[in-house]
């Protein structure tokens, strides 16, 4: 790979970027923490657990339907540390901003940021700023680091995923890839799409409280929900199996997928998320979810099967089996 040069593909979240931290970040890094391979480090320091992550925000526009980078910068990062089982506590935010940015726009923005800290309940203690010269960035990139201490008796990890087990998720795909879409190419869909970029931490505690036992935790950004379950298909050397009649995608994002031709399964969201769960404990979850603002839609989607390992199928309406692979290019670059 020394010879290749980084393309757009490469930061989708699909096959390009697990082939750039295989061949490039894995062998440089390599650590037992960061073998699990998961949305954030899980930590044991005397005697605690905490779950750290980080993530950098670039996404064009910077205000879109239902958000900004922002708001993004923060649910982002809030939501990585809320998928390893824990309550998220206090965020960094390092800034890299652009000569000659709007201060009126960097206002909004972080105004937005407190806001997104304040519904999330956590706090913005520490940052760093860096100002480059004219065409050097974009406007303003946004990096987010955060910590949460992972909650009693859970233990969540991509390799939890076990043959039976259930799949949920917590609501509608596809909405703030399109949102960002529209925005940025100035494109008037059938019905009006909206971010669901938001904080999940708040559903996580809920549904963790009363049953501590969830196996898997994952948010489908980057790549989609099909991306997402490869990987954790991968993770724990299973099978994954969905029902297309089961996965909810409101009409105004599929109109809008027929219109562009993008498979809803593999846009990116911000604020959904996926459950791997017993059987016994499935309705448990699921009550508690739809009660949630965030989960209202939930439902399961499909089940964890032995074969074929490492792979995501999907039943089709008419019955076929579609095999979904990792994402393969990129369908919307700087999505977040």
């Amino acid at each position: 790979m020394s010879n290749e040069c980084v393309q757009l593909a490469h930061g989708s979240g699909g096959k390009l970027s697990h082939d750039l931290i295989k061949d490039v970040m894995w062998p440089a890094f390599a650590n037992e923490i960061l073998g699990e391979m998961n949305d954030g480090a899980q930590l044991h320091i005397s005697g605690c657990r905490l779950a750290f992550s980080t993530d950098s925000y670039v996404v064009k526009p910077l205000f879109f339907p239902g958000g900004d980078i922002g708001k993004l910068a923060v649910c982002g990062t809030v939501n990585d540390v809320a998928m390893n089982g824990a309550l998220p506590l206090y965020l960094s935010a390092g800034f890299v901003l652009e000569e000659g940015f709007p201060i009126a726009d960097l206002q909004r923005i972080v105004a937005s940021m407190q806001q997104a800290a304040k519904e999330a309940g956590v706090h913005i203690v520490t940052g760093d700023t860096k100002v480059v010269e004219k065409g050097a960035v974009d406007g303003i990139y946004i990096n987010t680091a955060g910590i949460g201490k992972i909650m009693d008796n859970v233990h969540i990890s991509g390799k939890n995923a076990l043959p039976g087990q259930n799949i949920i998720l917590s609501g509608y795909l596809g909405e703030h890839s399109l949102a960002v879409m529209g925005e940025r190419h100035g494109l008037q869909f059938p019905q009006s799409v909206c971010s669901d970029c938001a904080p999940l931490n708040g559903l996580v505690e809920a549904m963790l409280t009363a049953v501590p036992k969830v196996a898997v935790l994952r948010d489908p950004t980057r790549g989609g929900l099909a991306t997402t379950l490869n990987e954790i298909a991968l993770q724990s050397g299973v099978g994954i199996m969905l029902e297309e009649t089961h996965i909810p995608i409101s009409s105004a994002v599929q109109a809008a997928c027929d219109i562009l031709g993008f498979d809803p399964l593999y846009l990116a969201n911000e604020g959904k998320m996926i459950v791997f769960v017993e059987p016994e404990s499935t309705n448990q979850v699921l009550d508690i979810m739809q009660q949630h603002v965030y989960g209202s839609e939930a439902r399961v989607i499909g089940t964890v099967v032995k074969e074929p390992r490492g792979q995501v199928g999907l039943r089709t309406r008419i019955g076929g089996v579609r095999l979904l692979d990792m994402l393969v290019g990129d369908q919307l670059p700087r999505i977040c």
